[in-house]
């Protein structure tokens, strides 16, 4: 039997890679929802392609002016509509690729219908982690993850108890600013920062990339994901972007993930776990990548790292406001509104007077969400 699946954010990058996937897979993988924000041009020929049952477009004059275009699909808009989409019958899975805190009602009410989820969006862990783990223990989901790192670790640690972690190593490329001096990232430019030497990604995850607060995300959702306190989560820089992030366990042993910089090779294990298919991809080959080199991150160079950390160590509503204070932040950069380093000294100061409280409902985390981009908006 087939799995059927949901694809929100069908015409991002995680979403487009997810399709390639499904059309490989086309035997064991059938595409019965899509959801986009917008872009209905794209999305008209997906539906030409996989056919699906139901379609939410969440701009809702998109959705409308898809509707008149008379496609052989239900058309639905907005948050009701990713309500249905993934809450639909013909979805067994769900793969969760769109940006932002607006993917939280969607994956909280996943969750409630018991849909598998491949989780592709930081931000939910980030600032609802303890409410979303708690759901899911809840409703016997697994979340699984499809950042390659998080999917490195999750492959890692399969069937292994957490206890017998001595350390997570969460690799980082170091961006685009790795080998620069303190003095030259006064005065980086915006399309510097978004020259990233190894993926190529969004233009908001590319920038949290170049200041490391990527990495310090990731931390954060990798803490929640697998239970495991931050104390025992490292961070290196590993340029090659080959090593996705290891295991290190308490006998000393080190289980590490490897593959080419693809997101093909993790998304594709989402979709099939607990089993594994036929790639798409050819076979690695370590005649012509035959260095690897880690090394440690420069706090000083690359505080927002640090931020995290505390944000995480801190609790309770810290890295909810973090992650969109940081958002808001760079988006002010990217507007040439402020500068790359800008961005760490402002929320720093953002941090510093943030009152801690409770993040343990959908209210408390969209309120948090909401003070703390007007407070980053103003600062």
């Amino acid at each position: 039997m087939k799995k059927k699946i949901a694809v929100l954010g069908s015409t991002g990058s995680i979403g487009t890679s997810t399709l390639k996937v499904a059309e490989h897979l086309s035997d064991k993988i059938q595409v019965t929802a899509l959801a986009a924000h917008s872009n209905i041009d794209l999305l008209e020929e997906q539906i030409a392609f996989f056919k699906p049952e139901v379609v939410a477009v969440f701009d809702e004059a998109k959705a409308l002016e898809l509707k008149k275009r008379c496609l052989p699909v239900k058309v639905v808009a907005g948050e009701s509509g990713l309500d249905e989409v993934v809450s639909s019958d013909s979805v067994d899975f769900v793969v969760m690729g769109i940006v932002g805190m607006a993917a939280l009602k969607p994956t909280i009410r996943a969750i409630e219908c018991k849909k598998e989820i491949g989780l592709a969006n930081k931000e939910v862990l980030v600032a609802a982690g303890e409410l979303i783990t708690r759901l899911a223990r809840e409703n016997g989901v697994t979340l699984i993850p499809i950042d390659s790192e998080h999917s490195a670790i999750f492959q890692c640690l399969h069937g292994r108890d957490p206890r017998e972690v001595r350390r997570i190593i969460l690799t980082a490329s170091g961006g685009p600013f790795r080998d620069y001096k303190h003095e030259q990232l006064a005065s980086v430019t915006v399309e510097e920062a978004l020259n990233h030497p190894t993926w190529k990604m969004g233009s908001k995850v590319t920038i949290d990339s170049s200041t490391l607060m990527n990495k310090g995300l990731e931390m954060i959702e990798a803490s929640w994901l697998f239970n495991i306190p931050p104390e025992k989560i490292e961070v290196v820089i590993h340029p090659q972007s080959i090593v996705h992030s290891m295991v290190e366990w308490i006998d000393g042993s080190i289980l590490a993930q490897l593959s080419e910089p693809n997101m093909i090779f993790p998304i594709q294990y989402a979709l099939t776990y607990p089993g594994r298919e036929v790639g798409s991809l050819p076979p690695f080959d370590f005649q012509k990548k035959s260095r690897l080199d880690f090394f440690a991150p420069d706090r000083e160079k690359f505080p927002a790292l640090d931020f995290a950390y505390e944000a995480l160590r801190r609790g309770e509503s810290l890295p909810c406001y973090l992650n969109a204070a940081n958002e808001i932040l760079v988006d002010r950069f990217l507007q040439k509104e402020i500068s790359w380093q800008g961005i760490a000294d402002r929320l720093k100061k953002l941090m510093n007077h943030h009152s801690s409280m409770p993040a343990d409902s959908i209210e408390s985390v969209l309120a948090i969400d909401d003070e703390a981009r007007e407070e980053a908006r103003q600062v």
